[in-house]
């Protein structure tokens, strides 16, 4: 198999991760200190593509653990219909890993012209977002050279825990600061994920699947799909799935779904049992909290788990809150895997590039 600079992107992380920690930390803390004074009554997100799908994480993230409401922005409002949005004392945080994503930056400029407090997270401490930001928290990802974004969207999502952390949020920094150890563990599976890929060479279309902390993977898992294997994927909340997407499912249909531990699993168990009778081929990601269902699901046939090596069960908040990381890094070898099967370079999609400006 040759090793394309997005699998060795996706190795970096956890290096990648320790890295970014230890650098943001300190700003976390001292934001922490000045939103004990005042908090914020509303968060704005604002970012497009693997960006856009690590602020649904954040929307989540934030809201179960601050509550504070949180939405994402549109940015055609501003970009192409000119409307004028009250963000006065409203925190609004746009996410771009070159920093240099057009429409994200004019909503990011017209809302601190507004009177709102803006923070940018992006990879590049001299683009325009970090200079437009009040406040700038740095992915320390090193230059991302494959088109697909690996270690930015993990570092974006770790940064989005620091913000929780620094809004009062209940996140444990010594539960933080092993993410990058967890990561580590999600890598070992490599070797498992690339012969699994190898079932999937003729996959055409597929479905995602995630819910609470770890829809946003679900996102970004089908994203990778499209983008550097050409599949055309859905991605669903297990919820939304149910109520009526459903019915397109068949036998042999390819179902990827994330399933941690915690609120969700339950559901998603039963949606397993019913892909089972639909006779759907079904690939599970979860982890060593879920060994007993992982074995009986894994008896099934058409049906496949891969789990990381771990219990991922936090000690407070939600018990699936550090899931998401490791979780996401199995999806990311797969789509890796899948394109050198496919004959496909991940590096390279067809009709894209590593910037995108749009309006």
């Amino acid at each position: 198999m040759k090793t394309s600079k997005m699998l060795q992107e996706i190795r970096q992380q956890p290096t990648v991760l320790q890295r970014t920690l230890r650098g943001e930390l300190p700003a976390a803390r001292t934001l922490r200190s000045l939103f004990g004074k005042k908090r914020p009554k509303l968060i704005v997100l604002v970012a497009r593509g693997t960006s856009d799908n690590a602020a649904q994480f954040g929307r989540y993230l934030l809201e179960i653990m601050t509550g504070i409401p949180v939405s994402l922005a549109a940015p055609s409002i501003y970009t192409l219909y000119g409307a004028s949005v009250n963000l006065k004392e409203a925190l609004v945080i746009a996410i771009s890993q070159s920093g240099e994503s057009t429409d994200t930056n004019l909503v990011l400029k017209a809302a601190r012209s507004g009177g709102a407090l803006t923070i940018g997270i992006t990879n590049d401490a001299c683009s325009p977002l970090a200079e437009l930001a009040d406040h700038v928290f740095l992915v320390r990802a090193g230059e991302e050279k494959s088109v697909a974004a690996t270690k930015t969207y993990t570092g974006q999502l770790l940064i989005l825990y620091l913000l929780a952390y620094a809004l009062g949020g209940r996140i444990e920094i010594e539960e933080l600061l092993r993410v990058p150890e967890w990561a580590g563990a999600a890598l070992q599976v490599e070797s498992e994920v690339a012969e699994l890929a190898e079932r999937y060479r003729f996959m055409q279309r597929a479905v995602v699947v995630g819910r609470g902390l770890n829809y946003s993977n679900a996102f970004e898992f089908a994203l990778k799909l499209m983008e550097t294997c050409y599949v055309v994927a859905e991605r669903f909340s297990s919820a939304d799935l149910l109520h009526g997407p459903i019915a397109m499912l068949e036998a042999a249909f390819p179902v990827f779904l994330f399933a941690p531990p915690g609120v969700t699993w339950p559901g998603l168990a039963e949606l397993v049992e019913l892909l089972v009778k639909i006779k759907a081929e079904t690939l599970i990601i979860t982890d060593s909290s879920r060994s007993a269902a992982v074995k009986k699901f894994g008896s099934r046939k058409l049906t496949n788990c891969v789990s990381i090596p771990l219990r991922l069960t936090a000690r407070r908040g939600p018990s699936d809150l550090y899931t998401p990381i490791p979780y996401i890094i199995p999806a990311q070898l797969f789509a890796a895997c899948l394109a050198d099967v496919k004959g496909l370079n991940p590096d390279h999609p067809r009709a894209l590039r590593k910037i995108t400006r749009t309006l």
